[in-house]
């Protein structure tokens, strides 16, 4: 039923902890093996570009990174695309290093990964903002 009424929810503690199955990569290890990984870039084109940057003070991506946009995953209905397109966009790519600007979009990229075949995919959560901010090298294009 409709309420106007404003749940009150209990606080409540939830103590950090790994989660064994969340493959992640920090940025001291992602910078000893550029180059050597199969790294995406899941922001937009004119982020990727360094065309503009919206939030970090750093426009840009990661050297050798290639995009691969997480918007181009979906179809117009916002549904996720059919695993074979999906393959296709992902094609060539092993266990590969994925990052946006702040490691959230980049887990659709791995969501999409997942369902095309491609294993062993690894979320970078600093992203963008971590890397642009520490003076590690930046590409732009």
């Amino acid at each position: 039923p409709m309420t106007d009424v404003v749940p009150w929810w209990s606080q409540a503690t939830l103590p950090p902890s790994e989660h064994p199955g969340m493959a992640t990569i920090d940025r001291d290890r992602l910078a000893g093996e550029t180059g050597s990984v199969d790294l995406v870039d899941a922001r937009s084109p004119e982020r990727y570009r360094g065309d503009e940057e919206p939030i970090d003070p750093i426009a840009g991506h990661i050297p050798t990174a290639i995009n691969r946009p997480y918007e181009d995953n979906l179809a117009e209905d916002t549904t996720m695309l059919d695993p074979e397109v999906l393959a296709e966009r992902f094609a060539g790519l092993e266990a590969p290093v994925v990052y946006c600007g702040s490691g959230v979009t980049a887990c659709l990229d791995i969501l999409a990964m997942e369902l095309a075949g491609v294993e062993g995919a690894v979320l970078y959560p600093g992203s963008w903002s971590d890397w642009s901010a520490t003076g590690m090298p930046v590409a732009t294009e």
